[in-house]
Order: C-alpha cells, then sequence, then structure tokens
C-alpha cells in the first residue's frame, strides 16, 4: 500500500469515528440478524441485532437493543416495578459473530432492501441513539425489546411503508401462547410467567404484534414488501452460524412433578385427618400462609408496578390475599359461621378459576393443577370437620 492510499483510509477512518453523519457508500450492506435461543431464561427468545456493513470504509458493526446494566442503582427493584432502563450498543461483527457461535446458538442474516440514502439514514439514527443521553430506552418485554425497537427503526427509516404478509401456514396466538411456544409449558420459567402475568396477556395479539418475539420478526420480514413498488424488503436471507443445541428439560424437576408430590403429601395427610377426625394444623396455617403471601406479591404486581400484563391476574382465586387474615382462625378448635362462609368462599373461587381456565379468560400453568386438586379437597374437609366440631 503506497503512503497516499494510506493516508486516504487514515482520514475516511478518522471520519468514520468523529463524524456521525457519515455517508455511506453503494457498496454498503445492512441487514437484520436473529439469533436462536438459548438454555437459560433469559436467552429462551432469542435476539435481534443489526449488522452494517462498508467495504470502501471497512468496517463491519452490529448494533442491538438488548443491553441492560446490572450497576444500575436499585437494579433488582427497578425490574420489579417495570422501571428497568435498557440500553442500544454497538459492538465489531467478528466479536458479536463469537460470542454465539462459542455458545451454540444459531444466527440467521436478513439483507435488507434500502437504497444508498435510506442505508446512511439508518446508520446516523442508530449513531444517534446510542449517544450517551439517547441510548437508555424503558424495556417492555412485549412492545418495546430488542426485537420491536429493530422494527421501529425500519418503518421509521421506510416512512411506515412496509406491508406484512404472512405465509399461508401463519396462525395468530395469544401472547401467552407465544411465549410458550418459546419455553417448556411444564418449565419453572413458564411456571412463573404465568402465575405473574395476568389475563391480558391472553388476547389474540395482532400480526404484527407477534413481532416482540426475534423469531417472529425474522418470519414476517421475510415475507414484507415496500408500498411503493412492491417489492420485497429482505433481498437475501442466510444462516451465518447453524445450531445443533437441545435444550433439555428434566420431568423429574418439573413444576408438575415436584408439585404433584407436594400435592399427594396433602392429600394423604388430609385422608389420615379424616380418619382419625384430627387436623393437621400446621399444614393448614402453612397452606393459608403461602397463598396468601403469594396473593399480596401478585396485588403488588398488579397495583405497585408499571407492568401492564401483570393486571388482571385470575391467579388471585387461588392465591388469596386474605388468607393470610384467617390464620388465627386456623389456630382454633372451632370456627363460627362467619368462618365456614369463608371456606365455602374459597371452594367457589376455585370453581371460578375453572370457569375461567374453561372459557379462555385466562391460561394457567399446568403444574398447578394438582395443587389446585389438594387445595379443594383440603377445604372441602377443612368445611366438614369445623362443622362436625362446632356440632361437638
Amino acid at each position: 500500500m503506497n503512503f497516499k492510499k494510506l493516508i486516504t483510509l487514515l482520514l475516511l477512518n478518522a471520519c468514520f469515528n468523529a463524524n456521525a453523519q457519515l455517508q455511506l457508500t453503494t457498496e454498503s450492506k445492512i441487514s437484520i440478524l436473529t439469533i436462536g435461543p438459548g438454555a437459560s431464561l433469559n436467552d429462551a427468545f432469542g435476539h435481534n441485532a443489526i449488522r452494517i456493513t462498508d467495504p470502501v470504509y471497512k468496517f463491519d458493526i452490529v448494533f442491538d437493543y438488548g443491553r441492560y446494566d446490572f450497576e444500575t442503582e436499585n437494579f433488582y427493584l427497578k425490574f420489579a416495578q417495570g422501571k428497568l432502563d435498557y440500553q442500544i450498543s454497538q459492538s465489531k461483527y467478528k466479536t458479536f459473530l463469537n460470542y454465539y457461535q462459542y455458545n451454540n446458538r444459531s444466527v440467521k442474516e436478513q439483507v435488507l432492501n434500502l437504497s444508498t440514502k435510506q442505508k446512511t439514514d439508518f446508520y446516523n439514527l442508530l449513531k444517534e441513539n446510542i449517544k450517551p443521553e439517547n441510548k437508555n430506552y424503558l424495556y417492555d418485554f412485549f412492545y418495546n425489546n430488542c426485537a420491536t425497537k429493530i422494527k421501529d427503526d425500519i418503518e421509521n427509516i421506510l416512512d411506515y411503508q412496509v406491508v406484512y404478509t404472512p405465509s399461508p401456514t401463519f396462525k395468530q396466538f395469544t401472547f401467552r401462547n407465544l411465549i410458550r411456544s418459546d419455553l417448556n409449558e411444564n418449565s419453572w420459567g413458564s411456571f412463573g410467567i404465568d402465575i405473574a402475568l395476568g389475563s391480558k396477556i391472553d388476547q389474540i395479539a395482532s400480526v404484527e404484534e407477534h413481532m416482540f418475539l426475534p423469531k417472529y420478526l425474522h418470519q414476517l420480514l421475510e415475507n414484507a414488501r415496500l408500498k411503493t413498488d412492491d417489492s420485497r424488503l429482505v433481498t437475501a436471507s442466510k444462516t451465518l452460524n447453524p445450531s445443533d443445541a437441545i435444550i433439555e428439560n428434566n420431568f423429574f424437576n418439573s413444576p408438575l412433578f415436584v408439585l404433584g408430590i407436594l400435592a399427594l403429601i396433602m392429600l394423604l395427610i388430609t385422608y389420615k385427618d379424616y380418619i382419625s377426625k384430627t387436623r393437621s394444623k400446621w399444614l393448614d396455617i402453612g397452606l393459608f400462609a403461602i397463598t396468601g403471601g403469594i396473593g399480596i406479591v401478585l396485588l403488588l404486581l398488579w397495583f405497585a408496578t408499571d407492568h401492564q400484563t401483570t393486571a388482571y391476574n385470575y391467579n388471585l382465586l387461588w392465591a388469596f390475599a386474605l388468607n393470610i387474615l384467617f390464620i388465627p382462625s386456623l389456630c382454633k378448635s372451632t370456627l363460627n359461621n362467619r368462618g365456614l362462609s369463608y371456606l365455602k368462599f374459597l371452594v367457589l373461587l376455585l370453581c371460578l378459576m375453572l370457569l375461567h381456565w374453561m372459557t379462555g379468560v385466562q391460561s394457567f400453568a399446568i403444574g398447578l393443577i394438582p395443587l389446585l386438586i389438594a387445595l379443594s379437597v383440603r377445604f372441602l374437609f377443612l368445611i366438614h370437620h369445623f362443622k362436625t366440631a362446632n356440632r361437638l
């Protein structure tokens, strides 16, 4: 390389690093990267990023909206309250790809059909977004995440002239079922999500709302077209890193198995109490403390956080917060009519929960089934036991 070319490259590199309004060349390319799921709950839904290359300027970089800072003050409290900021970040493509190759996660690429001006605008938009004063955004799992931010950027650059045409085999699902499509329904991650999130996610998602999941962003971009000339949005697709990873699930460590064992123990204790005409007070106090405590947490998620999807949570029908206040009554040998009415009310709530489940108002975790059966039997036993005790 002669001296003149070296000086030219140095000047171009300096321009690239210092000038946010860099004009990309006709050789540049912008593509969307879709990363497959990983083993942890945090990685179970995959990831998306934007790759920008320009051989003239000799750069190949990746932007993504999926970063957060563990050093954030009150990190876990803000996460629970729905007030945690995520960030856009920039990295070298090779570094980005190597990370997912090392973790055996698939990486797919879709090259976008953009003019040179649109590519330049896209690049400058990302450079503007990554400035310290702009890089943070309020994260929302369904409406403002690493996939939806990229969708919004694409539509912004293309002046909202994108038409998403699903494939003939495309089916619309509820938000909850979309989550379950990336999780084993009988896993602790799915169990926790099904308990924490309310009936709002049992609504059918629109076609575009499916794109909160990275795999659906990839799928719907593949068939998207531009209103201006009906051309395809994606001009080329390829797999950059295949993956043969298999995410295994151990049934003997699953919610259905663990809660099934606990429910069986509860039923055996209840049967023993019925035969011997006694009552295991410790079991009742524990059940009412646990269900009441969970109910309080669910109420806090509903009313004390900014999470939209934790509202109208009918898990409160079995995790009834007022159970905490009923514990002193369980310490007694007899129960007045008001107490008996409360126990009958709890049975009614469980019946109402079953009705909500059957009619699709809210779908509940399958791991709850044995627990709900055991709770129903225990409540009915308590009604019978106290009625008998009151007659003596």
